[in-house]
């Protein structure tokens, strides 16, 4: 490991919603922007980088149920709409004249590349920004499955999960100003408060692999490269 950096190779989950920025939804090209920057200056201290995102910009399950929609159509609107916003930040990484890929857990021939476990590998090594869309492929698992799932598969040092907040807190900090923020927890607690910062199977998943999770605000870029090369900074889950 470079004695540089606590993390070598490193998983990035980021929601839909932050692309959205502005706007209610869709994607806010000005948002996107900063992200592949951020990602930029990540890659730039020599560590690989893959980066699973979700669609709740465009599309969420949880509209869906409200209009009457049946669960598995719904995912996989979901899933497209992980491909859209995949493939909008590819575009904007290789405008900044970077390597970058899209992998994508369901086959769209001539679109997106399917995903190989040996050849994103390979990617990463390559020091190519990959890009991994379609979430798991299927319905009913969400897209922090899919990230602690592709952190497992190509043998990540963390995951971290990016969101608009700085961490986990005891309660929902868009809902309570009085939030506290967690900076500790083993996998055990993290799951026993059901705090609902990250899906409960994606926390197990990594509890069960020993891959640490860290949450932090996906636009405080001094705190997320703290995180990569102190391993401090955010909200950090492990075994303990």
């Amino acid at each position: 490991m470079s004695k540089k950096v606590s993390y070598n190779r490193v998983i990035l989950k980021l929601s839909g919603e932050v692309l959205a920025g502005k706007y209610p939804y869709g994607i806010d090209y000005a948002v996107a922007e900063t992200i592949a920057d951020t990602i930029i200056s990540i890659q730039d201290l020599g560590v690989e980088v893959g980066i699973v995102i979700g669609g709740g910009n465009i599309f969420r399950g949880s509209t869906a149920k409200n209009l009457g929609f049946e669960r598995t159509p719904a995912d996989t609107i979901g899933i497209l709409a992980t491909c859209i916003n995949g493939l909008a930040l590819h575009q904007v990484l290789l405008s900044k004249k970077r390597k970058a890929r899209v992998m994508s857990s369901r086959n769209f021939d001539g679109i997106i590349e399917p995903f190989n476990w040996m050849q994103a590998n390979l990617y990463m090594l390559d020091k190519v920004a990959l890009i991994f869309v379609g979430g798991t492929g299927n319905p009913y698992f969400t897209t922090d499955s899919a990230a602690a799932l592709r952190a497992c598969e190509v043998g990540a040092d963390v995951l971290i999960k990016a969101t608009k907040f700085g961490g986990v807190f005891d309660k929902d900090p868009a809902l309570h100003q009085d939030a506290t923020v967690l900076k500790n927890l083993t996998f055990s607690k993290a799951l026993e408060m059901h705090l609902n910062f990250m899906d409960a199977s994606a926390i197990a998943l990594c509890r069960d692999n020993l891959i640490p999770i860290q949450v932090c605000d996906i636009f405080d870029k001094n705190t997320l490269l703290e995180i990569i090369k102190t391993g401090q900074g955010g909200s950090l889950i492990t075994k303990g």
